[in-house]
């Protein structure tokens, strides 16, 4: 048989191609045999660290190893101290590792010194996550926080800190902390935070012969705290630092004990050059307050001379929550009461609603809740949202504020908004044209010795009464006033919610929401 070319050269490629895969095939069973070799065996690949802070394990999976880790936190990039406070640790205690950590790169950029390592905690696109993580870069078993501007003087302060701290052992001091010279002076304070309540109560603490243990510190001060404690808050390196720090700590029940001594010492006084400037960082100190107040849920915060500060909401913003369905504010989800804003803005709408009602001759009384309110509490309910007054319809003429409410609204020399209800016929009284807080007015009017109304709601304390519980009406303590109750308010409260509903609170709707007594 004859062979044509193109036959025989297609032979000869697929010859070809068969010696090449044999020899493919041997070099690779070559390749394998030198890998089972004894000490031969191929290297791994590197793979990212995983953090183990919640163990005490370092950012390798390593035990932390003992010593301190410098972190200056708290600086204003405008203007500050941080290479000069590197320089005066690192020059007494050159081991030690300095960490500076910041929210965003520093502008204008700051010329730290080898061995400074600066974290911007802002995540980058082209960063991996641990980059912008400080406990990544952690080793040691305590982290010192030192404000800007501080000088170490001495090296064995590091370890007098490291010492005390060592000997609290497990029990609740489980921070130390040492007081800068020539700043302002810190305070040691208890603080109790409530986040039912949404309040931030500071008061003084009492100072001991070895030194002061408390909950909060005021000033300025450095601060020793394990690296493990540190990173299992959940925001450990918020800004302000102190009021982040002393928050999350107490409630976790933790103390700080502050030392008598030793000092740190700081040659920048005042810390910021220009009136310009400190301007400039009271005005960021007040943003990030605002901000970390807002983000914990704290409103309101009692300082130790008694005076309340607000970072709720006002005449001039929107109340704290939002439209309520089912009877039950979207705060008791929270296992939160109602923000102590919502309630002063309450309390003096409904004082300022009883004033115009008792100096314009129209007769009225504390209805439903806000009753019980007054029974129970002689103020409003912690979790109740609105407050409730019964008026006699017939005396609606002999107020100005009510009698001209056919359509519309009208908001007063004040700025509280009258309005007839859209829901019903009914007068509510907002706080204002912004905060729709309310006092709600049912008018009543009397039929067979039976007061009624004709708008009834979805409530089982919305019911018809007789009219002798409002013959005569009596004096009750309400939200800091005198106002005008049912008499035998007992039976009256008992007729609308029931049997023994003064002693035994629960929240409106149970079947969605129910109240733990125990937490009471």
């Amino acid at each position: 048989m004859r062979v044509s070319f193109c036959q025989g050269l297609l032979t000869g490629a697929i010859a070809l191609n068969l010696l090449i895969l044999y020899y493919v095939s041997r070099a690779q069973q070559q390749m394998m045999e030198k890998r089972r070799e004894p000490g031969k065996s191929s290297p791994k690949k590197a793979s990212l660290p995983v953090s183990g802070v919640g163990l005490g394990m370092g950012a390798n999976g390593n035990s932390r190893s003992p010593g301190i880790t410098v972190m200056v936190r708290e600086f204003e990039d405008f203007e500050n101290y941080v290479p000069e406070v590197a320089h005066s640790f690192l020059k007494h205690r050159p081991e030690i590792p300095f960490l500076v950590v910041a929210d965003s790169l520093p502008y204008p950029p700051m010329a730290l010194t080898e061995g400074v390592r600066l974290v911007v905690l802002k995540p980058a696109p082209d960063q991996p996550p641990q980059a912008s993580r400080p406990e990544f870069f952690i080793q040691t078993e305590y982290i010192l926080l030192v404000p800007d501007g501080v000088e170490l003087d001495l090296g064995r302060q590091l370890d007098r800190l490291v010492r005390e701290l060592e000997g609290e052992g497990g029990g609740p001091v489980r921070l130390v902390a040492a007081p800068v010279l020539s700043r302002s002076s810190v305070q040691c304070l208890h603080l109790r935070v409530s986040l039912r309540e949404w309040t931030a109560t500071y008061s003084p603490a009492a100072s001991g012969s070895s030194g002061s243990v408390c909950t909060a510190l005021r000033g300025d001060a450095v601060l020793l705290i394990r690296t493990e404690d540190l990173f299992n808050l959940s925001s450990p390196l918020a800004r302000p630092l102190f009021t982040s720090l002393f928050m999350q700590t107490s409630l976790r029940g933790w103390k700080v004990k502050l030392l008598e001594g030793p000092s740190f010492g700081s040659n920048r006084r005042p810390l910021f050059g220009s009136a310009h400037n400190q301007w400039k960082a009271d005005s960021r100190l007040r943003e990030s307050t605002v901000k970390l107040l807002r983000e914990f849920g704290v409103k309101r915060i009692i300082h130790p001379d008694g005076k309340d500060q607000w970072f709720g909401c006002s005449k001039e913003t929107p109340r704290c929550f939002g439209t309520v369905h089912d009877d039950t504010p979207e705060y008791l989800y929270l296992e939160r009461w109602t923000p102590p804003c919502c309630l002063r803005a309450l309390r003096e709408t409904a004082k300022y609603v009883i004033n115009i009602l008792e100096t314009s001759g129209v007769r009225y009384w504390l209805e439903g809740g806000t009753l019980l309110g007054a029974a129970r509490h002689q103020d409003i309910i912690p979790w109740d949202y609105d407050v409730d007054l019964g008026i006699y319809l017939e005396d609606v003429p002999n107020c100005d504020y009510l009698k001209n409410l056919d359509s519309g609204s009208l908001v007063d020399a004040n700025g509280y908004v009258w309005e007839r209800a859209v829901e019903g016929d009914f007068y509510r009284v907002q706080f204002s044209e912004a905060n729709h807080l309310h006092v709600d007015l049912w008018p009543f009017y009397p039929r067979n010795g039976i007061m009624t109304k004709d708008t009834w709601m979805e409530h089982k304390q919305d019911v018809e009464f007789p009219e002798h519980f409002l013959h005569p009406l009596v004096p009750m303590q309400f939200a800091g006033i005198t106002a005008y109750a049912p008499n035998n308010y007992r039976s009256f409260l008992e007729l609308k919610f029931g049997e023994g509903v003064i002693e035994n609170p629960q929240y409106p709707n149970p079947a969605k929401k129910r109240l733990d007594r125990s937490r009471l």
